[in-house]
């Protein structure tokens, strides 16, 4: 049985005479505020129609455009210096098919919205990232992905999308039809056209219990294939300074449910994950020399803990200090080597890391772009705090990483180019005669897109 769920502001224009709200420009800034843009104007459309005229019209003018969510990208992916398309108005879901096991919903849509929409119905994503604050088409154009030994990315499962292209078109895409673009625009990083609605796959909602526990550097190393084998999500973080990590494995459960209590949970989560650490980072920016002290006492300061809760409680966390984010996917049997290199590094090195190392897995997919397209992968994600010196740490970790082959993730800081890309994309050229024949003009271009995909 059908269940239909029909987005309220859809096809409602926003101004009473069928055109989409324009705004005067002000200047755009991502989360982490690495980033701005000044475009020349805002465009918030309330359907597919007005999205589709407002590009007709900026095509004309030889005004560039870009869509942008909740800027959770550290890259310019989704800067101009033309017209910025606001999806705050195409949100919620179009259809819930129970019998088809899908959800389509509108692209601005926030996953944590969604997430919370889909367990009042009774379902689930299979997979999913650590945030829950993106919309569902800035987290999958970027690639965002979770951790999983069977289960990929967010972006892996999409079962069809609704794409505007360049000259206004809509195009309903599936492995059934336009295959060819559908097999890029899952994974699209803004090139190819705006995405205005997702086709995601869901199941009934089900429980994970999560084990969370410290274990050495040392032997989670040593371990990783059996830890990776074992469960269905293994991730962990390692502590720069220290011979510390903190391991977290997420595996069905057949209940009861036994979520992390309220005044655990406000410790943990807010109070040591957030306000704490956010203190230390704090002290760490003004004294750097303190950095290693404390990241021997912070990395013990997570105990471990068991929990039993529906996914999207058990998957994403809260982030509330803000920081700078390089994150590259290897071979996943080039990770232990890679990483130990980069232990070797900081451990040689004058840095200063108060930022936890973070490493997950995903299996191969079938995305053109895809981190993980045809390949079994591991990522390693390294952070800097906000407003202290990244560059060092970062092209030196990145030196480790592209010389095992590895792919930057799209919506993070990295410095590759087109060159090297399509070195490490069996399928780059692929996406990019796709690229040409939907958008020969560059009506989606900017400057980050002309770096990594070419001219």
């Amino acid at each position: 049985m059908n269940t239909q769920h029909t987005a309220g502001t859809t096809g409602q224009p926003t101004n009473g005479r069928g055109a989409p709200r324009t705004q005067r420009p002000t200047q755009w800034r991502n989360w982490a505020g690495n980033v701005s843009a000044r475009p020349t104007r805002e465009v918030t459309p309330a359907s597919v129609d007005e999205l589709a005229a407002a590009l007709r019209t900026a095509a004309e003018r030889g005004e560039r455009v870009k869509p942008v969510g909740t800027g959770h990208s550290f890259t310019a992916a989704a800067a101009t210096d033309g017209v910025l398309i606001r999806p705050d108005l195409l949100t919620g879901i179009r259809k819930l098919d129970r019998e088809a096991g899908t959800v389509t919903v509108e692209a601005g849509t926030p996953l944590k919205r969604l997430n919370v929409a889909l367990a009042r119905e009774g379902l689930s994503l299979t997979n999913m990232g650590d945030i829950m604050e993106q919309t569902v088409a800035g987290a999958t154009s970027t690639g965002t992905h979770g951790t999983g030994r069977d289960s990929a990315s967010i972006s892996a499962q999409i079962r069809a999308l609704e794409l505007v292209t360049a000259d206004g078109s809509v195009l309903t895409c599936s492995e059934q039809e336009n295959a060819d673009v559908f097999a890029a625009a899952r994974i699209g990083i803004g090139a190819l056209g705006v995405v205005t609605a997702i086709t995601f796959a869901v199941e009934p909602v089900f429980l994970l219990t999560a084990r969370e526990e410290p274990m050495t550097f040392d032997k989670v190393t040593a371990d990783f294939d059996q830890l990776f084998a074992e469960n269905e999500h293994f991730e962990f973080y390692w502590f720069p300074h220290t011979g510390n990590c903190n391991t977290k494995r997420n595996n069905r459960s057949a209940g009861p449910e036994a979520p992390v209590g309220a005044l655990s949970g406000w410790f943990e989560d807010e109070f040591l994950s957030n306000g704490l650490f956010q203190a230390v980072n704090s002290l760490g920016r003004a004294f750097p020399a303190t950095i290693p002290s404390v990241a021997k006492i912070s990395s013990k300061a997570l105990s471990a803990r068991t929990y039993t809760d529906i996914p999207y409680k058990v998957f994403t966390s809260p982030r509330r200090v803000r920081f700078l984010e390089m994150e590259y996917a290897v071979p996943r049997d080039a990770l232990v080597p890679a990483l130990r290199e980069l232990k070797t590094m900081v451990d040689r090195s004058d840095l200063r890391i108060s930022f936890p190392v973070e490493v997950r897995t995903a299996p191969a997919d079938d995305i053109a772009l895809s981190t993980a397209s045809g390949r079994e992968t591991a990522y390693i994600a390294v952070h800097m705090y906000k407003g202290t010196p990244h560059q060092a740490y970062f092209t030196a970790a990145e030196k480790i990483f592209t010389e095992h082959a590895g792919r930057p993730h799209w919506g993070k800081i990295h410095t590759r180019d087109a060159e090297y890309l399509s070195s490490v994309y069996p399928r780059f050229g692929e996406f990019t005669a796709l690229r040409e024949r939907l958008d020969p003009d560059g009506l989606f271009g900017n400057d980050y897109l002309r770096r990594v995909l070419g001219p």
